[in-house]
């Protein structure tokens, strides 16, 4: 059985945990103060699930999804993600995490910015465009008309098949947007942000979005 490592036992984290367990996975799931904290969640998820620390899970999972405030990049453990697929939920918020200037004028993505602080990692951006609940709920079986897409960034092969194994198994169509230069289409201030697309109008807003950098 695959096994994912949760970095991140916050809305994201919590939900796609719910819905890897539905689709056949085991979960290990962290967060940032300790797993003798996540015990409601572990009996509300069941014994496909355990609580680790950030590392324990990170070196668990057969591939780790990364579901925490961005300002939280540095703790994200480094060494036992090397060579292995990891999956970003994260979205930009200067007033939460304070100004980027990397972000702000364009130089990084947000996946990319993760992906400097694990340069042996398979970085792709998945689930950060759809409200947490939504991923438990709106999943439906393939062949579904009008079925919700979600998009995805990577530029390993091997993530991008995972990113969208993961959409598949929980029930949704999937766009490669490209490589995670092109990962700013899915940010916050784009019309593919939170929004319910089936595939044809994932593909619009996709190609409606501009983007904004602040000039250095």
């Amino acid at each position: 059985m695959t096994t994912i490592g949760i970095i991140g036992a916050g809305h994201i984290g919590r939900n796609v945990s719910i819905a890897a367990i539905r689709a056949g996975y085991e979960v290990v799931v962290s967060n940032a103060t300790g797993p003798e904290t996540l015990g409601d969640l572990i009996a509300e998820l069941g014994p496909a699930s355990r609580a680790a620390t950030a590392a324990e899970a990170a070196a668990a999972g057969d591939f780790a999804l990364v579901a925490i405030p961005l300002a939280g990049t540095e703790g994200v453990p480094v060494e036992p993600l090397a060579g292995k697929v990891v999956l970003t939920t994260n979205n930009y918020f200067a007033k939460r995490d304070g100004p980027i200037g990397a972000l702000d004028s364009g130089e990084l993505t947000v996946p990319q910015y993760l992906l400097a602080h694990l340069p042996e990692s398979k970085v792709a951006r998945v689930f950060n465009h759809i409200n947490a609940a939504e991923i438990v709920s709106d999943g439906t079986p393939e062949g579904t008309p009008d079925r919700r897409a979600l998009a995805y960034a990577a530029d390993d092969p091997v993530a991008r098949q995972r990113a969208a194994e993961l959409y598949s198994a929980f029930g949704f169509d999937s766009v490669d947007v490209g490589g995670l230069e092109e990962a700013w289409r899915l940010d916050v201030d784009q019309p593919t942000f939170v929004v319910r697309m089936n595939r044809d109008e994932l593909l619009a807003n996709l190609a409606r979005a501009r983007r904004q950098v602040t000039a250095g």
